[in-house]
């Protein structure tokens, strides 16, 4: 079960972020803004900030949020010179959000600002990560909608660490998760896989994503089967072992084959020993992407020190700064240390 939180915030009212990326979503923003602040200032002892992210919008959605900032202090911005994606829209706001927890949720109010209290609820209770689960998806194609489902329960089955299904990027975040999955240095970026491999607990909180009110979707067939792919390969180390496992069939075919006196298809053997070159040599390169894209080794979620005598001197000694060294040349023929 995770700690009890009574007093997330430094002081006595905690700070709620909401981060926001948008993307043309121009006709939807008013009501996105509305919605959003009428939830968030009904929360108790809570004050909070929109971080909102043009991610290279090509119509007027930065004049409506510049004119939103305008008028309301709450309200940060920041804008991409071009579209760089709906992720990296995501984990700028992240960057620039301050709060004791930040909450992710799309402009298009297709997530219902309205079970944001509920979120907050569950964080209060101890739970450094929310996820809100979709039960139905409104407004949607059966072909986007079987395909949401497909993907999930592949990518829960394929993925290294679990991830939840049929969440998307509404979930919120306590400030010490916000400040590890920041700092992640990967560029190809699925954050879902990446809270998840953190590994904090994780509550769900259930909704109906509705229809959106107002534009259209940006996430064409291009853009999922890109998510789709960044998910599997951030998530997952099922691809780099597909020739080993064709390798087993294969061999595993020709053996079978010669100790039943079934003659196995000509070039079985030199197909498995094929497959088994290049899944060793996919192994390799594994393990040089765990490398270079720098996840660490691990993660600490909290550390209690120990309070002996013995361990406050040497924390002490180790904080003190080291003496000044004045540098020395090489020494003289007389064995003193040459000018330098």
């Amino acid at each position: 079960m995770p700690e009890s939180r009574t007093t997330p915030g430094t002081g006595s009212r905690s700070l709620i972020s909401v981060v926001v990326p948008c993307f043309n979503e121009q006709d939807v923003l008013p009501r996105t803004y509305e919605r959003l602040t009428a939830v968030l200032g009904h929360l108790p002892d809570c004050d909070h900030e929109l971080v909102l992210v043009d991610d290279g919008s090509t119509d007027r959605t930065w004049d409506v949020l510049r004119d939103l900032a305008a008028h309301d202090p709450r309200v940060h911005l920041v804008r991409f010179s071009r579209n760089f994606g709906h992720q990296c829209g995501l984990l700028a706001g992240l960057r620039e959000a301050v709060g004791d927890a930040v909450i992710m949720i799309d402009a298009d109010l297709q997530d219902p600002p309205e079970i944001v209290p509920e979120l907050v609820g569950r964080w209060r209770q101890g739970w450094p990560v929310v996820s809100a689960k979709r039960t139905c998806r409104q407004g949607e194609s059966w072909s986007k909608r079987g395909s949401a489902y497909v993907f999930y329960r592949l990518l829960d089955m394929l993925a290294d660490q679990p991830v939840a299904r049929d969440t998307g990027d509404f979930r919120l975040l306590d400030r010490v998760v916000v400040d590890l999955v920041a700092t992640l240095p990967e560029r190809r970026l699925f954050l879902r896989g990446q809270i998840s491999w953190a590994g904090f607990p994780e509550a769900t909180v259930e909704y109906v994503r509705r229809a959106r009110p107002a534009g259209s979707s940006k996430y064409g067939v291009r853009r999922q089967l890109s998510l789709a792919h960044r998910a599997l390969m951030s998530c997952s180390a099922f691809p780099a072992r597909l020739p080993v496992l064709a390798a087993g069939a294969a061999l595993g075919a020709a053996a079978t084959g010669s100790l039943t006196g079934h003659k196995a298809p000509q070039g079985t053997w030199a197909l498995g020993v094929q497959f088994l070159c290049l899944g060793v040599l996919a192994d390799y390169a594994l393990q040089e992407y765990d490398q270079t894209r720098g996840r660490p080794s691990y993660l600490v979620r909290q550390s209690v020190p120990g309070r002996s005598a013995a361990r406050a001197a040497r924390t002490a000694t180790l904080a003190q700064p080291a003496p000044a060294r004045v540098p020395s040349g090489p020494a003289g023929p007389d064995g003193r240390a040459a000018a330098s």
